[in-house]
């Protein structure tokens, strides 16, 4: 830590004060103190400096502060579809959740977002509706290429694509060579493209069995599918030197393939999310349609896998994929895996669901923290996020790691009281969540609108 001063006189008055024995600083927990100016983290100094603020809070002996997280895999739904979320419902469970800013995926809204107009009616309909900082994904679909730029200007923080058909009408899969020629576009002005990686003929050739076995649902998104549309990734990153990013990885059998990529220098991330490393297939019952999401969740030992994966840092980050959908929707054909909607709703669950399966495997909390906070921050570029240091956002999470909760759905601040998760026992209690050092108040929504900026100089506002 730097050396301390009292946050006073020359340095001029601190807003606010956070003490506390267990404070995540520079990738491990330190007794210090953190103060906080004009939204940003003005000094971070051991325990005892005495910084004097307007206000200080004093963190209890069960508590940590830690860094707000950081979920760059959120389907938000508005406009068009926001009986499914909505910004306001979709940020406020984040705000429950210890999630601090989170980027929105450029569909199941309608239009979506894949021209500048659609990202305007997107802004606008967010605009005062959002209780923590958003950015935008843009999107890649066949026809769109002269768009891409024009977004890039726009300042999203990159574009997702779908090798196989996404569940909604207006945003159609692309072919790999279509993808390819975006990565073309993207690699010159550097921007991410990011992957729904499974193969459309691999999974039309698959059974599609209707039922309530979770088997068939299984064998309908076959591994296969998935490891040839990751190894379609790579090859046409590889070639085009493109930023690329492989979406919520169900299957560990790619990780051999995506460790020699990044050895032999393609520039590629990987996800996963928290249903892949708390659940598995024997968990799921008949007709739970709650559990479906695409690509499904595979066997214990693939979630083994995925977690061994994570440790060795093939895979990258942790988000959450939030998809959530009404239950008319999630629940049709009678617990029928093939008709139901596939998404699962965990905005909010992010962090105690993958804390509780990490302490159980002996991962400390600090590495949770880098995969669901820091990494996902540092790969959209959001440098003055994820992490408690001098000149970062001051978004903190107060959580009480010991702290344990039954999951009551209706309880959530998701829009629709359906998850997976309902009725589990999990640990870690978000208390308090801070954006930009004032606590979220779930009643006044004052988060920003960001756009990735086009040159250095950091994340900016959309106004």
């Amino acid at each position: 830590m730097p050396p301390a001063d009292d946050g006073s006189a020359a340095s001029g008055a601190l807003d606010l004060v956070m003490r506390g024995e267990r404070v995540l600083v520079d990738g491990a927990f330190a007794a210090a103190e953190v103060g906080v100016r004009g939204g940003v983290i003005a000094r971070v100094v051991p325990l005892g400096t005495g910084l004097v603020g307007a206000r200080t809070v004093d963190l209890a002996d069960d508590e940590v502060l830690i860094p707000g997280l950081v979920d760059t895999h959120v389907h938000v739904n508005e406009p068009g579809r926001t009986e499914w979320e909505g910004f306001a419902s979709a940020t406020r469970a984040a705000a429950a959740g210890g999630v601090t800013t989170i980027i929105d995926m450029p569909l199941n809204s309608i239009p979506p977002t894949t021209s500048v107009a659609a990202l305007e009616l997107k802004r606008a309909a967010a605009e005062g509706e959002v209780f923590v900082d958003v950015g935008f994904w843009g999107g890649v679909v066949p026809g769109n290429g002269s768009d891409l730029g024009p977004l890039v200007t726009e300042g999203v923080f990159g574009f997702k694509c779908f090798l196989v058909a996404s569940g909604v009408d207006e945003f159609p899969p692309v072919t790999a060579d279509e993808m390819e020629a975006a990565m073309a576009v993207l690699a010159a002005s550097d921007s991410l493209l990011i992957v729904h990686a499974e193969d459309a003929a691999l999974i039309e050739s698959a059974p599609h069995r209707h039922g309530p076995a979770y088997a068939d649902f299984l064998a309908s998104r076959p591994r296969e599918a998935e490891g040839a549309a990751v190894a379609a990734v790579i090859d046409r990153a590889a070639r085009t030197g493109v930023r690329a990013h492989i979406l919520h990885l169900s299957d560990a059998d790619c990780l051999d393939r995506i460790a020699t990529a990044k050895r032999h220098g393609v520039r590629l991330s990987v996800e996963t999310c928290p249903h892949y490393l708390v659940l598995a297939d024997e968990d799921v019952p008949a007709g739970a349609t709650e559990f479906k999401c695409c690509p499904p969740i595979r066997d214990a030992g693939n979630r083994d896998a995925l977690w061994s994966g994570l440790e060795q840092g093939v895979i990258d980050l942790v988000v959450s994929d939030h998809s959530p959908a009404p239950a008319e929707l999630k629940r049709v054909g009678d617990g029928d895996f093939d008709a139901a909607w596939g998404g699962i709703a965990s905005l909010q669950l992010g962090l105690p669901l993958v804390w509780t399966e990490a302490r159980r495997r002996g991962i400390p909390l600090a590495r949770v923290v880098e995969w669901m906070s820091t990494a996902p921050a540092r790969r959209v570029g959001l440098t003055g996020k994820g992490r408690i240091a001098e000149g970062a956002a001051a978004d903190f999470a107060v959580l009480a790691p010991d702290a344990g909760f039954t999951v009551d759905a209706e309880a959530l601040e998701h829009r629709h009281p359906m998850t997976p998760y309902d009725g589990r026992e999990l640990s870690g209690i978000v208390r308090t969540t801070f954006l930009a050092g004032a606590p979220i108040d779930r009643s006044a929504p004052r988060g920003r609108l960001l756009r990735r900026p086009t040159s250095e100089g950091g994340v900016r506002d959309a106004a």
